[in-house]
């Protein structure tokens, strides 16, 4: 008969790996447990890690889509606000040209409320959002709109300049009077003109650019998320309330006074179509970015459809092998405990 000698010291080295390999197993079924994922996906799934791979980052690529979308949009409603405050502006300020070209008001309330227009054009024009002003187009680290109430801007100067050189004479000059309707009409439409609804506009007034942002708003579709200030509707507002800004605090006659007010009507008119037409182009790059994020909601919603049966776990099944796992290793405290007591001394 042989005898098998046991060494308590190599079963205690025995349960302390095994014991070391359950705790392994119950942080993987822990993790299991809190995500409802495989710990590994890559010992799970084998040759189909890639499918999991490719549907991880195609769901990251979506969530980076809306998340950009969504400063878009917050970009997009300032600009309606904005919008919106010239629109009312514009119709307050046409009510007061109208009264003062029948007579019925002094035209210093007139010059007064073109200040006012020509102040909340430039507060909105030069408005920002996180750091970004919104209508300078891709140049939105700049102020796009040079304030024409300032005496020493540069459009203001212009402005002044093109007047002396039109007529000799500034125009709070005391032969501003004489200037009759058709000089008048002439400098608004030959000199004035040009200088803030053309190409004096970025020369003079605005240092944004034409090419608006471009954001792409999914996968495959790209939308303009911007406004710039260089539109036609914010130039004629300018045109409308720098004229009469300008030229009515002088002894100007009611002839120059009614061919200058004649004209910014007529300017106010266009530049209500104007905004009208740039809300609505506004509006629909929202319903578009609005049904861009429906669609790509939808298709991150089926990706993790796809990712969870590859990758997905019974919670049940795993809260059972967690419960077993921890029984298993308090067992095992326990009979290290007791194997530690073992003595030779406390045998004999």
């Amino acid at each position: 008969m042989k005898v098998s000698f046991v060494s308590s010291q190599a079963i205690s080295q025995a349960m302390r790996y095994q014991m070391a390999r359950m705790q392994t197993d119950l942080v993987k079924a822990n993790k299991e447990m809190v995500t409802l994922r495989v710990a590994d996906p890559g010992l799970a799934l084998g040759g189909r890690t890639g499918i999991s791979v490719s549907l991880h980052r195609e769901i990251e690529r979506l969530n980076g889509l809306i998340d950009s979308n969504a400063l878009a949009t917050s970009r997009l409603d300032s600009i309606q606000v904005g919008l919106r405050q010239l629109t009312e502006a514009t119709g307050d300020l046409l009510a007061a040209f109208t009264t003062a070209y029948s007579g019925a008001s002094d035209p210093k309330i007139a010059k007064q409320e073109a200040e006012a227009v020509l102040a909340t054009l430039t507060s909105v024009l030069n408005g920002n959002l996180n750091g970004e002003h919104l209508y300078a187009g891709i140049n939105t680290d700049v102020k796009p709109l040079a304030n024409f109430l300032d005496p020493t801007s540069q459009n203001r100067i212009e402005f002044e300049q093109a007047f002396v050189t039109a007529f000799g004479f500034a125009p709070d000059h005391p032969d501003a009077e004489f200037i009759d309707a058709a000089d008048m009409k002439d400098f608004l439409d030959n000199v004035i003109e040009p200088q803030i609804v053309g190409a004096g506009w970025e020369a003079y007034w605005s240092t944004a650019t034409d090419q608006e942002i471009t954001s792409r708003i999914t996968l495959t579709e790209t939308a303009q998320t911007s406004v710039s200030a260089n539109i036609p509707g914010f130039r004629k507002l300018a045109m409308a309330a720098a004229t009469i800004a300008a030229t009515f605090g002088g002894p100007m006659g009611n002839g120059a006074r009614d061919a200058a007010l004649d004209k910014a009507i007529a300017l106010l008119g266009e530049v209500v179509n104007d905004l009208g037409s740039q809300q609505g182009y506004t509006g629909i790059t929202q319903q578009r970015i609005e049904r861009a994020n429906e669609r790509m909601s939808m298709q991150i919603d089926l990706f993790k459809i796809s990712l969870n049966n590859l990758e997905g776990v019974n919670e049940y099944e795993v809260a059972t092998r967690v419960s077993g796992l921890m029984a298993q290793l308090e067992i095992s405290y326990s009979l290290t405990a007791r194997m530690q007591q073992l003595s030779l001394l406390k045998f004999l």
